[in-house]
């Protein structure tokens, strides 16, 4: 039966998830399950979930409902880290057939062939303290860039984050195999691996076990030691780091970069707040202070590095002189922008306690207003390059006879599409 089913994706959230997304996909492929679009009629429909967007499960709902309009036969799994926080509210939404926790979603194969539509929808999942293995994944969309998963999980408590409670405690890929997987990319013909993980810079806790650690040689990895044995693999021309917490970007690492050709000019660094008092109430571990001194030295360093910035508006006890804080540290730091995100409640997380609530539309308002200094930042931090030439890997896809790339420092370019250029570094002026 499985040569001849078919099976669809779709993925909300985070580079994670995409790249796990593309595991899945190419576990069910191995098991000769064909790959359709999500817009196709398919056999087997999976969403793969998040929980830290907005309205995870009303989205949810409103993809399963366009599956069951087009296709009612069709089975339905859902995954992912809405999954594992709430399966038995999602198995009982209409037309879902399997809902797969953190530690069954990559023995999917398995379950999909034991699956009948018509049963109850039967939930596979268990506490998340009991998921302890690390599978690698990464994204295949193109060989021009690839999401490549090396870390799982976290062990901090932020009072906002429900992550360790959808991925479990922290944990990595061991360096070899890293390296291994790199390799094998590399003779693939992917040119730029993003290096991905929920808490990155806490690479070098084992898989054996929440807590472990891998030791080689009697020391232990750690993500240091990663990027200097990934900067040796033949044939990838680039790397990036998606995200790295501020007291984890050790002046070693930022050094390293600054020196290395393969690790590109760029550092996306999560703030959440420029207030210490909010700050300390998000239980970060860091104050504005080390924060600035990171950005500082990295331009110190590498004045052409992009760094980018996430944020959160409207924490709960966020006063306007709060935000105003937050504003005026952002306005003064020399980054090239920001990520925005307006706080919304997550259930059984610590801020849920915290008063007082900041009203819907003044959290929006707060929004708005970073984003026009995101959008401010980036024009002038594309404005010091302007007449500069940059390298810039340039994507495949031709969208209406034009193609993009980013340079190194993660300026998008766009032009007229040129087959010759796909996938491949240009010399471009800015």
């Amino acid at each position: 039966m499985a040569e001849s089913r078919t099976v669809a994706f779709h993925t909300l959230g985070c580079k994670l998830n995409f790249s796990e997304t593309s595991s899945l996909s190419r576990i069910l492929e191995n098991e000769g399950f064909a790959k359709k679009e999500f817009d196709d009629i398919a056999d087997v429909y999976v969403i793969n979930t998040c929980s830290v967007t907005d309205n995870a499960d009303k989205e949810c709902r409103q993809i399963v409902r366009r599956i069951q309009r087009k296709a009612p036969e069709s089975l339905v799994v859902i995954t992912g880290c809405y999954a594992q926080l709430k399966p038995k509210e999602i198995s009982e939404i209409p037309g879902v057939d399997l809902v797969l926790g953190a530690a069954e979603k990559f023995n999917i194969a398995q379950h999909i062939r034991e699956l009948v539509k018509g049963d109850s929808a039967k939930i596979c999942s268990c506490d998340i303290n009991e998921v302890t293995g690390f599978h690698s994944s990464w994204s295949l969309n193109d060989r021009t860039r690839t999401f490549l998963k090396v870390q799982e999980g976290c062990d901090y408590t932020c009072s906002f984050c429900t992550i360790p409670m959808a991925r479990g405690k922290s944990r990595s890929d061991v360096i070899s195999n890293v390296v291994k997987n790199a390799g094998e990319l590399a003779a693939g013909g992917v040119k730029e691996i993003v290096l991905t993980g929920v808490n990155l810079g806490d690479f070098g806790k084992g898989s054996e076990g929440a807590g472990t650690t891998t030791s080689i040689s009697g020391r232990e990895e750690n993500f240091f030691e990663l990027i200097k044995e990934l900067d040796k693999v033949e044939g990838i021309q680039r790397y990036r780091i998606s995200s790295i917490e501020p007291n984890l970007l050790t002046n070693e690492i930022i050094e390293f970069v600054a020196n290395s050709d393969k690790f590109m000019p760029h550092f996306h660094i999560p703030l959440q707040s420029g207030s210490n008092k909010i700050l300390g109430m998000m239980r970060r571990r860091y104050k504005r202070e080390l924060y600035a001194e990171r950005v500082a030295l990295i331009k110190t360093v590498m004045p052409h590095c992009a760094i980018g910035v996430d944020v959160i508006v409207g924490f709960p006890g966020e006063t306007d002189e709060d935000f105003k804080e937050t504003f005026d540290f952002l306005h003064s730091l020399d980054i090239a922008y920001l990520h925005v995100f307006t706080y919304s409640e997550r259930d059984n997380t610590h801020a849920l306690s915290l008063k007082p609530v900041v009203p819907a539309n003044l959290r929006h308002e707060r929004n708005k207003t970073l984003r026009n200094l995101s959008y401010m930042k980036m024009q002038y931090f594309i404005g010091q390059h302007v007449g500069q030439t940059r390298k810039v890997l340039f994507e495949g896809h031709n969208k209406n006879d034009m193609m993009e790339g980013y340079s190194d420092n993660y300026i998008r370019i766009s032009t007229s599409y040129r087959k010759e250029w796909a996938n491949e570094v240009v010399e471009w002026k800015i």
